[in-house]
């Protein structure tokens, strides 16, 4: 019956060192515990593995000819596709300044040279299980961000409307030169922020102007951020996104749900996605309307953000963005 089962893939280890006889004892140590080994002599033969076939980890000299393994480092942990790739320094030098270069590169552990055999193997076994865990809570985040297209499903004139948030908040955080931890969450946003529509009857869901929402049927639906909220709030992996989930649908003015707050306290990231949310609803036919031009969607919205509704100076700043975009293509 064992048979049956698919084994589990062998973890990949990526070594870097310039010297082939430690990599080769190193690749030897690890290849006969059962690790998939691939060896580079340089940091740019290492970033042409990695961008070959992601690796489960990275053991990298410190001294090497042209990039350092401190900047082989800084490059992985600056891109958000292979920062979560356990990064190990192997050094020589035992100057305290050295580790602190390292700590500041990203690096998640320091191996020092003479390696010892039982040393690797124990720092090898423990970064795996931190990385096998850090996979689980990103396919965590891959499984809500399914749930919110299937939430998205449930109503035909939504179609492809969470992948242009994604698409359009991250990019208008971008233009906004915000930090890749909040583009990231704006990107996650736009599949996540109207996850909590899931415990909402379709019946209330696919009511329009013509049939508007009777009082109890208007607080259920005002809880859908509170719900989004909780089913994402144990991951901690999204506690940037929770904002965003709970306070896209409040208004400037404080005539917003679920908390009613004013301007001041809605934070930024919820503000950078409800504009992109209002554009792209204005641009998409309903059942009761016909879809708005670009133009006309940017008159709306300057003079529902005069009125107080959205932030004005990102709409402004929305409006730019796009306009640059046009340009460019």
């Amino acid at each position: 019956m064992g048979d049956l089962l698919p084994r589990r893939r062998a973890a990949r280890i990526l070594v870097v060192d310039d010297q082939p006889s430690i990599a080769g004892l190193m690749s030897q140590l690890l290849s006969i515990r059962g690790y998939d080994v691939i060896t580079a002599s340089s940091a740019e033969q290492a970033e042409a593995e990695v961008r070959r076939q992601l690796p489960d980890l990275i053991l990298s000299d410190v001294m090497m000819p042209g990039k350092s393994g401190y900047d082989l480092c800084r490059t992985l942990k600056e891109n958000p596709v292979t920062r979560l790739i356990p990064f190990v320094l192997i050094t020589g030098l035992s100057d305290s300044n050295d580790k602190v270069r390292g700590i500041e590169s990203g690096a998640d552990d320091f191996l020092n040279k003479p390696v010892l055999a039982e040393e690797l193997i124990a720092r090898v076994k423990s970064l795996l299980r931190l990385k096998e865990f850090t996979d689980e809570l990103e396919t965590a985040d891959s499984v809500l961000c399914t749930l919110g297209l299937i939430v998205e499903g449930r109503d035909p004139y939504t179609e492809g409307h969470c992948e242009r948030l994604s698409v359009r908040a991250a990019d208008l955080g971008r233009h906004l030169s915000m930090d890749e931890d909040s583009v990231l969450a704006l990107k996650r946003g736009g599949f996540l922020h109207d996850l909590g529509k899931i415990a909402v009857p379709d019946e209330i869901l696919r009511k329009g102007p013509d049939n508007p929402l009777t009082p109890e049927e208007w607080q259920v639906m005002k809880l859908h951020p509170i719900t989004g909220e909780n089913i994402c709030k144990p991951l901690r992996s999204l506690r940037l996104v929770l904002p965003i989930i709970r306070y896209h649908h409040e208004h400037s003015d404080g005539s917003g749900y679920p908390d009613g707050l004013m301007a001041a306290n809605i934070p930024v990231l919820p503000r950078i996605l409800q504009v992109v949310d209002v554009y792209d609803a204005l641009r998409t036919a309903r059942s009761y309307k016909p879809p708005l031009t670009h133009e006309q969607a940017a008159q709306t919205m300057r003079e529902e953000a005069r009125r107080g509704l959205w932030d004005a100076e990102l709409v402004a700043e929305y409006f730019s963005m796009l306009e640059q975009q046009r340009q460019v293509a």
